[in-house]
């Protein structure tokens, strides 16, 4: 049976998600090779250009210096030196940078950019990593917990509980004067009447509070959205001189830990950055990542009050639309009879 029923399960549930997996993936290779590939081997062409242009103009040196001159290059990128400029460009590692990149390593974005080069850092990054990716997780996660608490009030929103007891009075008072003035059948009729009266009245009721929960959720993951994924954006398009697609893209690679590197905050030498630059930028990362742990679930919340307020609508239609075929409350009966 366990044998069985584990069959079943990958037969039903897991090898279907894997091979959409699989598929994902194929697709996302064959899109990626169809738009990339050709550029690179346009870059490619170019860069052998101008290393033979290069080679014309400066005839004093031959390709093997050319090329022990580009590996040097590329060994200092590595190492996070901009080969831009001289020696007079700002430290990577800096208080403000270093704390940049410690923000960069406990939430795995790893724009790989910047590394440490001594063993002594690479050690401490390690065991540092281990300690603060766990760490960023659960500070993550009490964060987010917190911005959802603020938003437990809109299930507040119902109709206040003084008033359906109001009405169940009411209904029930209404009920006891009928009883005493019917039979037994016709009594049985005018409390089934009342008490669908009654719930149509409550649900009318708690259309608006259903409609007002739908626009404040929607209003605040609206407002969260221009601050974390628009507003910034153009704050570092405006800073790094890069156009707003660009600044969206390393808004949302960076806030999706993907961190590819060929975008990064405060790296141009040529710019003048005042101090606390990166940190607030670090700051805004961990309040992004925030955020999105927040919107992950938010939007299944919206879409349940959203789906709610469209069956409360529906049933309301529906009930408005159905004429009964008589009159549902009976005439009176004389107490005498």
């Amino acid at each position: 049976m366990p044998r069985a029923g584990l069959c079943s399960c990958w037969g039903g549930r897991v090898l279907p998600l894997l091979l959409a997996y699989i598929c994902y993936l194929l697709l996302g290779a064959t899109i990626f090779q169809l738009l990339e590939k050709q550029a690179e081997a346009q870059s490619r062409d170019q860069f052998q250009l101008e290393k033979l242009h290069f080679l014309e103009n400066y005839t004093c040196l031959d390709q093997q210096a050319l090329e022990q001159f580009v590996q040097v290059i590329l060994e200092a990128w590595v190492k996070g030196v901009n080969p831009k400029g001289n020696s007079t460009n700002p430290s990577n590692w800096d208080f403000g940078s270093s704390f940049f990149f410690a923000g960069t390593v406990v939430t795995t974005i790893g724009y790989g950019n910047l590394a440490p080069s001594t063993e002594a850092g690479q050690v401490f990054c390690v065991f540092y990593a281990l300690m603060g990716i766990p760490l960023n997780v659960v500070f993550l996660n009490h964060l987010g917990t917190g911005l959802r608490a603020h938003l437990t009030t809109l299930d507040r929103w119902e109709d206040h509980p003084r008033h359906s007891q109001a009405l169940q009075e009411i209904a029930e008072n209404w009920e006891v004067g009928l009883g005493m003035q019917t039979s037994e059948s016709q009594f049985v009729q005018r409390q089934d009447w009342g008490k669908k009266e009654l719930e149509r009245w409550s649900q009318g009721q708690t259309l608006p509070s259903q409609l007002l929960q739908v626009l404040g959720l929607a209003l605040f993951l609206t407002l969260g959205t221009l601050v974390v994924l628009i507003f910034p954006p153009m704050f570092f398009s405006h800073v790094e001189g890069w156009s707003f697609r660009e600044g969206f893209y390393f808004a949302f690679i960076t806030l999706s830990t993907i961190g590819f590197g060929d975008y990064v905050v405060g790296t141009d030498p040529s710019k003048h950055y005042i101090a606390v630059y990166r940190s607030l930028a670090a700051i805004w990362i961990l309040l992004g990542l925030a955020w999105l742990a927040v919107v992950l679930s938010l939007g299944s919340l919206l879409l349940h009050r959203c789906s709610r307020l469209w069956l409360l609508i529906r049933g309301l239609d529906l009930k408005d639309g159905t004429a009964p075929d008589s009159d549902p409350r009976p005439q009176k009966i004389p107490i005498s009879a």
